[in-house]
């Protein structure tokens, strides 16, 4: 894997439903291939598929990454540029169908993973891999590879809990942040940066009727 970008960031919102969301969307983006696996861990008594079929399903997390791709491909044409994606010329991202690979895991996992990957001995909510595929190889696959996010169940119900939101609606926002860093943006580089990847985020939430996190 590669050196994965991070987040152990709370934020503050008000407690919301999600809304039903139509999964048509604008910009003629493909479906999105969505992978989603859980740790064994969590395959003991038919807690796998319960937590997969309450939070993980692609009906709830594909509108999601939906409205990020559109919102992403509305920037491009106005002149935004992908870091992890800057060989890839334009049309070709928009128009290739892109997957993504999530993966549910428990604490101790977590904690193990957060401290390979970082050397924090603590599970965080969400890890994010980039694919980093040569573009010559992406030109000539069937889909473009976006990454893995890994999101540490545990650790975003207590932040849920902790921010008084639902643990759906934290979900959708922690999923926007992972793809964000699976694009190449990062916070963590300055006031700048931050902002925009905020502005982002609020941009995207709002789509979807989910209020502004950082409030």
């Amino acid at each position: 894997m590669s050196q994965p970008h991070h987040e152990d960031f709370n934020v503050n919102d008000n407690d919301m439903n999600n809304p039903d969301i139509d999964n048509k969307h604008t910009n003629n983006t493909d479906y999105p291939e969505l992978n989603i696996s859980a740790a064994d861990s969590f395959d003991i008594d038919g807690v796998d598929a319960e937590l997969l079929d309450t939070f993980y399903t692609e009906e709830a997390l594909q509108p999601v990454l939906i409205a990020t791709l559109d919102y992403i491909n509305e920037r491009l044409q106005s002149g935004l540029n992908l870091p992890y994606f800057a060989d890839i010329d334009d049309e070709l991202w928009q128009q290739k169908p892109k997957a993504l690979d999530i993966y549910i895991t428990d604490g101790i996992e977590g904690r193990e993973l957060n401290l390979e990957a970082r050397g924090k001995d603590h599970p965080t909510n969400i890890l994010s891999y980039p694919s980093e595929m040569p573009a010559n190889i992406i030109e000539l696959m069937p889909t473009l590879p976006l990454g893995e996010l890994i999101i540490c169940h545990e650790v975003v119900v207590r932040e849920a809990a902790e921010q008084d939101k639902t643990v759906a609606q934290h979900i959708s926002h922690l999923l926007i942040h992972g793809v964000l860093h699976l694009f190449g943006f990062d916070h963590m580089t300055g006031q700048a940066e931050q902002d925009e990847m905020e502005s982002f985020e609020i941009d995207i939430l709002k789509r979807l009727a989910l209020p502004n996190p950082y409030l």
